[in-house]
């Protein structure tokens, strides 16, 4: 077996990280499991402060979902979607429905949060190529500044962090843009109360002049994760909705993220009674087990890609691993966990808590706006309160402050100057108190 310096110059020398400078990397390998904590191969326990990049449900190492997957290795473990099925994601396609908003009654099964979004995209494109009054001119997309929704092209393209994706620019299709409706740094002449009319009077007026292009618009419901956990204003999605349908466009919820209870609900549209035609799923769908995602489309859609063999109207989109048995089967019974745990039911009690600690780390000096819902917090760091200015990139203070967290025995991975929270839905009320206690040496020390 190979010793402990060996792994770290492999880890260095060999593993290419996602999103990490390999010049100045300090490897951090992990070796085991169990609950909410993680072991490293030299036996630090750290608190997973992140759900292991948003995906961790359930803790790791959960009984029910760890024979879930035994179970079903001796049955079989992987066989193709194309022209054949399988039980357990004949059975989780038919579970996605019951629990989704209503009227979402077809899945298609894709392997990530990206290409779940990717899947929506195309869908949304041939649909307006195959549906009784074709309109082939809706080959437009609109999205969100700081919009995240994965790193495939297509993804790419509607997405609006400009870090992550500029190198990329000349491969992208043309992306319709409206501003992020954020409640931290409003525009001038701008209030809280008057924002939700604010940015749905943007995008009413950007659907007005350009509907006859547009095949759909694409928001993460409620929070934009990866922009910094930006919060919208009460009430844009459920208004968003009403003007796609009165305009005659798609909406696709890229709920990869908030999915799955972290807002507090199962899904986030639910807490503005939005169903969109097209969902996208993944991260927590297998309680972070193992990738699988799921695009959830509406009957009118569905509809558009029926006919004769000759016509040619199914979708020529697939992945190897779409509907693999054994994401589906440790997705069943995340699920499961869900309702033998009561896990939405017990999520109150853990926000108070978490919400107790952010009300006294809100009264820092440098702590700017501490924003999030349910289970998904953050804390932005900023250089002066009083008029928002942030940091200098380059002073990596998110990145000092996580780094102190770590010494205390808690993984958290910053966004810029944002420290982000995003913790299982089964941690603890003591495991919320090291995560916050963490947290706030951390801020202190990135602060000196």
């Amino acid at each position: 077996m190979s010793n402990i310096d060996d792994l770290y110059r492999w880890d260095r020398e060999h593993f290419w990280h996602p999103f990490t400078q390999m010049a100045d990397y300090e490897p951090l390998v992990i070796e085991r499991a169990e609950g909410c904590t993680l072991y490293d191969i030299e036996g630090r326990a750290y608190l997973d402060g992140v759900g292991s990049l948003w995906c961790n449900l359930h803790g790791h190492r959960h009984p029910r979902l760890d024979a879930a997957l035994r179970e079903q290795l001796d049955r079989v473990a992987h066989t193709t979607a194309l022209g054949a099925s399988n039980v357990p994601a004949i059975t989780l396609a038919k579970r996605l429905t019951e629990i989704a908003p209503p009227g979402l009654e077809h899945v298609f099964f894709s392997d990530s949060g990206a290409t779940a979004v990717e899947v929506a995209l195309k869908l949304a494109f041939q649909y307006w190529r195959q549906r009784p009054d074709p309109r082939p001119a809706k080959s437009c997309y609109v999205a969100f500044t700081d919009g995240y929704h994965g790193d495939t092209l297509g993804s790419v393209s509607v997405g609006g962090v400009e870090r992550f994706h500029a190198m990329f620019a000349p491969l992208l299709f043309e992306t319709l843009r409206l501003p992020a409706p954020q409640t931290y740094r409003l525009p001038p002449g701008v209030n809280a109360a008057d924002a939700c009319g604010y940015y749905l009077a943007q995008a009413e007026e950007l659907l007005r002049r350009e509907h006859a292009r547009i095949a759909a618009v694409v928001i993460e419901p409620l929070i934009q994760c990866a922009a910094g956990i930006l919060t919208h204003p009460s009430g844009y999605l459920r208004g968003l909705r009403e003007l796609t349908r009165r305009y005659n466009v798609l909406l696709i919820a890229d709920e990869v993220a908030v999915g799955f209870g972290r807002t507090g609900r199962m899904f986030a549209c639910e807490h503005e009674d939005v169903t969109p035609d097209l969902l996208c799923l993944a991260k927590g769908l297998t309680g972070g087990y193992l990738p699988l995602a799921a695009t959830l489309a509406t009957d009118e859609l569905w509809q558009a890609f029926l006919g004769p063999y000759e016509a040619s109207r199914q979708f020529y989109h697939g992945h190897t691993y779409c509907g693999n048995p054994l994401g589906a089967a440790v997705a069943l019974a995340s699920l499961d966990v869900f309702a033998e745990e009561q896990t939405l039911a017990k999520l109150p009690a853990k926000v108070e808590r978490l919400e107790m600690h952010l009300r006294r780390i809100a009264q820092h000096p440098n702590v700017g706006d501490v924003r999030g819902r349910g289970l998904i917090r953050a804390i932005e760091l900023v250089e002066d309160r009083a008029t928002a200015r942030p940091f200098a990139f380059r002073e990596r203070r998110g990145h000092l402050a996580c780094r102190a967290a770590r010494e205390r025995g808690v993984l958290l991975r910053p966004l810029g100057n944002t420290l982000v929270m995003f913790p299982p839905l089964s941690i603890s009320l003591d495991e919320i108190d090291q995560l916050m206690l963490a947290i706030e040496h951390g801020i202190e020390v990135a602060m000196r």
